[in-house]
Order: structure tokens, then sequence, then C-alpha cells
């Protein structure tokens, strides 16, 4: 389960990853209390998620092609940089009494424009500290695990900072996080740096990678889905405020607990995945943990009392993480070295990119039919992209098994194979 860690410059980024990954998700959980609270309106929440998302699905394909074109760790130090001056500017805003939500906004949206580069070049920057392929299935579950640590963590440190200092505390904590990354990032020696290409214009490489990602069937259909999951699904996340004060009747703490459940979910999910030797047989568990997903949603959105909602949550984080981290590891493994950037760009478009309109559509449908009523349509939608899912597996799956076969990730079929052309071959006189 830890074969990453055998990686010095992994385990820094580890490290530095997952205390900057606390103190973010620490503000962003301030951030949805600190709007709630100025406006009292699940629209705004909607409005504000929008902001921060929007950039990533106007940016993402462009930013990939650049990424393949540019030093990813230069990239990364720039980006963590940036993230943690914005996060000083919230905290200086709020602490001062000068917050605004308009100010959320601007910062949001330049926060977004910021994760445009930062999380397509987080993806690729792993070709760079792993060297071993085999290995890199591990080192993404690795990270899904470490991204939901944080998760776990950093809500419930929120909520108990929020009721004890308020909202400008927790982005203090948050731009100073940003440290150990930078730190982490500076200390990384004999980085593998694949060869950028420069041959062709940014234009006619954006066109490349549109090519390749909507004309290659497995990852079309995994970017498809996880682009509707993200749009219909996902945005659950910014109704919580909704949850915790109108639905539970709760406060910050509650705020915390539900986005704590999320977490706790999402980490068994990205830990089972880390403990798997193989990524044979994650189209299966795709199709399965969006039902499980779906499930979570539709049992949260009937829920009226604190433990039920915390189980439905934790159910919904497991089945989301699950679907996402093995969409990335199944994109990973088949994408071409030379295009990497580019498709991880078109994923975390569809990762990031799509959740703004969702945020506005679940914060307006929200004020207009109620939360509850909009989870319960979400959880219906990933349902049915469940079942198309299902129906686009055995296709995915004929593409995928030779490739897979001549990565050796199949060795008893590439043997028999091998074994099956050495047979055809007349013995020598």
């Amino acid at each position: 389960m830890l074969r990453a860690f055998s990686y010095r410059n992994y385990r820094l980024f580890f490290v530095g990853q997952i205390l900057s990954l606390i103190g973010s998700w620490i503000s962003m959980t301030a951030t949805s209390w600190l709007v709630y609270r100025l406006t009292g309106s699940a629209l705004m929440l909607g409005v504000v998620g929008f902001a921060g998302q929007l950039p990533g699905f106007a940016l993402g394909p462009f930013a990939g092609a650049y990424l393949d074109r540019w030093n990813r760790h230069r990239v990364l130090v720039t980006t963590q940089a940036i993230s943690m001056v914005q996060s000083f500017a919230l905290a200086v805003l709020t602490l001062t009494g000068h917050i605004t939500v308009e100010a959320i906004i601007i910062l949001n949206a330049i926060q977004g424009f910021v994760n445009a580069f930062d999380m397509p070049a987080r993806q690729t920057f792993l070709v760079a500290m792993i060297t071993d392929k085999e290995d890199l299935a591990n080192a993404i579950a690795m990270n899904s695990s470490m991204f939901n640590a944080a998760r776990l963590v950093g809500p419930s440190i929120a909520g108990i900072i929020i009721a004890a200092s308020g909202e400008g505390m927790c982005f203090l904590i948050d731009g100073i996080s940003y440290l150990a990354v930078l730190v982490a990032l500076l200390s990384m020696k004999n980085l593998h740096q694949p060869r950028t290409r420069r041959d062709l214009s940014v234009r006619a490489q954006f066109m490349e990678g549109w090519r390749y990602v909507f004309g290659f069937r497995p990852i079309r259909s995994l970017i498809m889905l996880l682009s509707f999951i993200c749009l219909v699904g996902v945005p659950f996340s910014v109704l919580m405020p909704v949850f915790a004060t109108d639905i539970l009747g709760g406060g910050p703490n509650t705020l915390g607990l539900l986005m704590t459940a999320v977490g706790s979910g999402a980490l068994a999910g990205a830990l089972w995945l880390a403990s798997r030797r193989s990524v044979v047989g994650l189209g299966r568990v795709i199709m399965i943990s969006t039902v499980i997903f779906s499930s979570g949603l539709v049992l949260f959105s009937f829920s009226r009392v604190l433990w039920m909602s915390l189980v439905a949550l934790a159910i919904t984080g497991w089945g989301m993480m699950v679907t996402m981290a093995s969409s990335n590891t199944v994109i990973q493994t088949i994408v071409d070295e030379e295009k990497r950037g580019r498709v991880m760009s078109f994923y975390t478009m569809a990762f990031l990119g799509t959740a703004p309109f969702g945020s506005l559509f679940a914060g307006s449908l929200s004020a207009r039919f109620g939360a509850p009523h909009t989870v319960l349509l979400s959880g219906l939608l990933c349902f049915g992209a469940a079942i198309w899912f299902s129906q686009e597996l055995p296709a995915i799956r004929r593409v995928v098994r030779p490739i897979y076969i001549r990565m050796g990730i199949l060795p008893e079929v590439a043997t028999a194979l091998q074994t099956a052309s050495n047979l055809m071959v007349p013995p020598e006189e």
C-alpha cells in the first residue's frame, strides 16, 4: 500500500501537500460558512462556487497545452506561491472586518485561475517523481488518500476555529500551510522531466489534444462520465451549510461533522484503492462506485437526523472518491506521455470545470425547491449515468486490453501470446 513512499521526492511531496490540503479544506469550509452567514442565501453559495470553478472550465484545455511545454516543477512552485498570497488576502480582509461577498467572489475567481494550471500540473507531476510506471497507480491512490485525509481533518478543525475565533483565522492558517508544500517542492532533487514538444504552436497542440481525448473511446467515456457527475452530483457540497442549519438545526460544528463524514468515506475508498495490486478491473469498479455515490445522495436527501446524514455522506464520499480516483488511474495508465498534460487538463476540466455550472444549478434549484429535493434529483441523475457507463464498458475493455498486454499489466496474457507466436515459427532444420 505504501510502495510509492520508496521515492524520496514523492515522500516530500506527500508531506508538504497533506499539510497544505488540510489548510485548504479549513479555508473552503470557512468560505462557505462565511458566505451563508453574510447572505443567508443558498443561491449565493452557488454563485461563489461558480466564480471559483469557472476558470478551470474556460482555461483548462489551454493550460494543458502549456503544461506539455513548460517545466511542471516550476509551474507548481509558482501556483502554490500565488495561492498562499490569495489566502493571506482573505485573512486580512476578514480579520479587519472589510470582507464582502464581492471580495470573496473576486478572490475565488483568482484562485480558480490558478487551479486551472495547478491541478493538471499536480496530476502530471507524478511521472516526474515516480519512475516505475507500475507504481503510478499506487501513487495516484495515495494522492487520493492524502486529499481525503485532509478532507477528513480540515472541516472538523474549521468548525472548531470558526466557533472559537471566526473565519479569518481559518484563512490565516491556510496561508501558512502553503509554506510546507513550497519547502517540499524546493527540496526535491533528480526529478525526471519528460521531453517537451515545441515544434507545434499552442493552438495546434490544443487541437491535437482535443482530437486525441475525444477520438479515443476509453478516455472520452471516462471524461464524459466525470463531467456529468461533477455537473449534477458533486455540487451537493455547496449546500452543506443549508443542511447544517435549516435541515438539521445545527451550527458550524454540524457543518464540520457533515464535511468530515464525506471525507471519512472518501478516505476509506482511497485506501481501498491503494491496497489493490493492479488496475485490472477498475472499469467495473467505476460503474459500481457510481451507483454507490448516487445511492448515498438519495439517502442523504431523505435524512432529517444527524446520524443518518453522517452515514449517508460517508457512503457518498466513498462512491465519489473511488469513481474519480479509479478514472484518474485508468486515464494516467493508458495516456500517451507526450499528451499527458493536455489529457489531464481535460480531466481537470471534467472534475472542476463543470462544477461551477453545477454549483449555480444546485444553488438556484435549492432556492426554489429546497436543498433535499435538489440532492434527490442529483442522485437519480447520477444513477442514470452509471447505467450509461455500464453499456460503454464492453467497448472500453476491447480497446484497453491490448494496451495493458503491451505494458505487461496482463502478464499472463502477454506470455500466452508470446508462446503462441513462438509455436507459429517453424523449427530450424
